[in-house]
């Protein structure tokens, strides 16, 4: 940047004139995470504020030239010519040990809080979209109620109902001997083996709890940015990610934690009513009476979740302070003495009553299974109604999938809850059976029919998921031949007339082939979704049908369908257990490796970026700390410098830069500028999640923005062009031509050795990066810097020293880290 840039951007009206106006340069990271020494250049920095999950760097250099008396760069970076730069690392929010791999086990319930956020972009308060957000809602607690059932299912039916039961499961099995029904001891009856097997589904409800609330105390408590200026219009007709309140979901997630471990416990009371109403039928006397009780209270307990989730809506037009301290307690403890009076009753004696067969009321899987169709059809209703009703119809960009996206991905929330279920009980019961095939013929009945059923349907999902792999690999192919004769536009004077062959062509234009592919993932997500419907539903209808696992069900059938059925229900059985093993050690070796945690990270980064407004069980949102964080970084010193800021995100980052940005006051925006670049904003962001990110909200984000410029490359498959438009129509400035990758073709005097070809990576090492931040300081808004004397001291605060009265909180949570975020910003931010 060049002097008279400089000064062009201002000068102070102090003492002297001709100081000019602060400038800093704030980077924020995307998928995969780095190291502040990787965002900042050098071996050493220094955290300025903030903690060791989320905070911002600055080389150690900067830091100490800010304590020097008299250095005019201070916190604002002062008069070099290119601004200090200053790197927000939020990688360890969303990794960190491998113990969080653990957290996969929740994917089912991230997906279904995804489906909440892929409504299309209709007129708020708008019937559609009420009923949209609570079919959701709802599928998202038939979820947790499957979770539970399905820990449910191996210790209350395969445990302790049928090995217990069985003597030949027993044998050799000293661990479970205690319950043997022919031990004779107290947890001998079937009853009580019930009983104490409950527990375990019981405490993984309140694990789910206390990592919910752990978790809410962190990331949801995170206050907002102070607003001193509201934004103009009504809250309806404003980009939502711009309200007060979208960052501050506190209230909200507290009561579905509620309804939630509330339904847990209800689930596991659910499951023993019908196996003690089967063992007291034809019975008179108290039991059977107490029974009937204890059901009415659980039903009435579960038109109170209902009632709870259907009325749980989001306040984002203010921050929600509200807390209803009352509900959130009593539904929980409500719960939970109901189940213990229904484990009492359990455990109750009665005399000859043994165990046989399944656990009556386990063909509840199949009906959720239903149910889970049923929600997702009446979520593909509403999207239709919504996209038809869009204030902009006819976008550059339309939703993926038409307005069916969310229903699509909810169906998939469901498969993924099914084969986590069938997993687990499936290789539970072959390891409790001896190498028998439960359900035919072995010592145990084995799990329920329905969970069968879905296992057999695994190979051929399995199989179209090869087929699309063969129609992706077959499009990359021509795609690559297409883009061949194309490449040497890209490098008209470079490129000579015989390299059609040459290998760094083929390079270059495989490379855009497998970017371009990105675009096809709705039509693959479409196809899945379809096909987890169809056989879905052929195996929960196969078995109503027979009350059979699908070996048996196909005896004497025609033709090889005996031997295909036997085949795909132990194949099937294999691999859905195989495939939760592999998830789990996916996930951990993603947490632990980044180059493994980029290959999967921007799945996990996307899922994760929203708030728990679904299921408050879900893996919790980074986004309502980091965002918080950069708009209290930004607000704090544009105000106390009366600097210009650029905001550089790159991949994820930018999509946080983005939504930071809009939590700003008008005034503030004026000082700060946004580069983005690798930014999925328009190109995964806008197609899925139209209602946020939409070609309205972006066109929103360009008006409200002073400058704005965003890079991308035709090599990238995750970033792309953003292509805001102006009120009038006419395609916006934002987007800067698509960069060079590689930089050059051959070799030059500038590259002499081969330029790599970078893809969505070192987007800093092109020349056009460091011009568009200096275009991008030129344009911001001139406002007159305060007055040097004015400026806070560059002198650290001393450890202890209070806070001065009237400084703004720093988002973070509660306790040291809260604490430490707080005093970084106050007593930093003057650095």
């Amino acid at each position: 940047m060049q002097p008279e840039a400089l000064s062009a951007r201002g000068t102070t009206d102090g003492p002297d004139d001709a100081a000019p106006q602060p400038a800093l340069e704030l980077l924020v990271h995307g998928v995969g995470g780095a190291t502040p020494q990787e965002m900042l250049g050098d071996p050493r920095t220094e955290l300025v504020t903030g903690d060791r999950t989320a905070g911002i760097h600055r080389r150690t250099q900067d830091v100490r030239d800010a304590q020097e008396p008299g250095d005019e760069r201070g916190e604002a970076g002062g008069s070099r010519t290119e601004p200090v730069q200053e790197a927000y690392c939020w990688s360890n929010l969303t990794s960190g040990n491998g113990a969080r791999a653990l957290w996969l086990v929740l994917l089912p319930f991230m997906v279904a809080n995804l489906a909440h956020w892929m409504r299309p972009a209709a007129p708020s308060r708008h019937g559609a979209q009420r009923a949209y957000d609570v079919l959701v809602r709802i599928l998202a607690l038939t979820l947790t109620v499957q979770l539970v059932l399905a820990a449910g299912e191996v210790t209350l039916d395969l445990l302790a109902w049928q090995c217990a039961g069985s003597a030949h499961c027993v044998d050799g099995k000293s661990w479970l001997g205690f319950m043997s029904a022919g031990s004779g001891g107290w947890f001998g009856a079937p009853g009580r083996r019930l009983a104490l097997a409950a527990l375990v589904p019981v405490l993984l409800t309140a694990l789910l709890w206390w990592l919910s609330r752990r978790t809410w105390s962190i990331y949801e408590s995170a206050r907002p940015a102070p607003r001193t200026t509201p934004a103009g219009g009504a809250a309806g007709e404003q980009p939502a990610l711009s309200l007060p309140g979208f960052w501050y979901g506190r209230r909200l997630v507290a009561r579905l934690r509620a309804a939630h471990t509330a339904a847990g416990l209800l689930a596991v009371a659910s499951a023993l009513l019908p196996v003690t109403a089967a063992a007291d039928d034809g019975t008179g006397g108290g039991l059977r009476a107490a029974g009937w009780v204890l059901a009415a209270l659980v039903a009435a307990g579960w038109a109170a979740v209902v009632l709870l989730v259907c009325r749980s809506g989001r306040t984002e037009a203010e921050p929600d302070l509200g807390e209803d301290r009352r509900t959130v307690r009593a539904l929980p403890l409500a719960a939970l003495a109901l189940l213990a009076a229904v484990l009492v009753h359990t455990a109750w004696s009665r005399p000859g009553w043994v165990s046989s067969g399944r656990l009556p009321g386990t063909s509840v899987f199949g009906g959720l299974a239903v149910a889970q169709g049923v929600l997702a059809a009446g979520l593909a209703v509403a999207g239709l109604v919504l996209q038809r009703r869009a204030a902009h119809p006819d976008e550059a960009a339309p939703p993926a999938l038409r307005g069916l996206g969310g229903a699509c991905v909810a169906l998939l929330a469901g498969a993924l809850a099914g084969v986590f279920s069938g997993g687990v009980a499936q290789r539970v019961a072959d390891w409790l059976d001896r190498g028998a095939t439960p359900g035919e013929g072995g010592p145990l009945a084995g799990p329920p029919v329905v969970l069968s059923w879905q296992a057999t349907v695994i190979p051929l999902v399995a199989l179209l998921v090869l087929l699309l792999a063969l129609a992706g690999a077959w499009r990359l192919w021509v795609l690559r031949r297409r883009l061949t004769a194309e490449v040497a536009g890209l490098y008209p004077a470079e490129h000579p007339a015989t390299a059609a062959n040459d290998p760094r062509t083929g390079r270059i234009a495989g490379a855009i082939a497998r970017a371009r592919l990105t675009d096809d993932a709705p039509t693959a997500i479409g196809a899945a979704a379809l096909a987890t419907l169809v056989l879905g539903a052929g195996a929960v209808l196969g078995a109503w049908l027979t009350d059979e696992v699908p070996g048996r069900a196909a005896d004497g059938a025609p033709g090889p369908l005996p031997g295909l059925a036997q085949t795909g229900q132990a194949l099937g059985s294999w691999m859905m257990g195989a495939g939760v093993i592999l998830l789990l050690a996916m996930g951990r070796q993603a947490y632990r490796d980044p180059k493994s945690r980029r290959t999967v990270g921007i799945l996990w980064d996307v899922g994760t970026f929203w708030p728990r407004a679904a299921h408050p069980f879900a893996p919790p949102c980074y986004a309502e700390r980091a965002v918080p964080d950069l708009a209290w970084r930004t607000s704090t010193w544009t105000t106390r410098t009366g600097g210009c800021l650029v905001i550089s995100g790159h991949s994820q980052g930018s999509v946080l830069a983005a939504a930071a940005v809009w939590q700003l006051d008008p005034d503030i925006r004026g000082r700060v500028a946004l580069l983005t670049y690798g930014s999925p904003l328009r190109r995964l962001y806008g197609r899925w999640f139209p209602a946020y990110f939409g070609d309205a909200a972006l066109a929103a984000l360009d008006r409200e923005t002073h400058a704005w410029r965003n890079l991308w490359r035709l090599t990238d498959p995750i970033g792309g062009p953003v292509r805001p438009t102006s009120p009038d129509g006419r395609p916006s400035d934002v987007d800067r031509k698509p960069l060079k990758d590689p930089l050059a073709f051959e070799r030059t005097p500038e590259h002499p050795l081969p330029a790599a070809i970078n893809a969505h990576s070192d987007y800093q090492a092109d020349p056009a990066f460091a011009a568009e931040r200096a275009g991008l300081l030129d344009r911001i808004a001139v406002v007159p810097a305060a007055a040097p004397e004015e400026w806070p001291r560059r002198v650290p605060r001393p450890a202890g020293e209070p806070e001065p009265a009237g400084e703004p909180e720093t988002a973070g949570g509660p306790g040291d880290a809260g604490e430490a975020a707080a005093q970084g910003s106050a007593g930093m931010s003057s650095a």
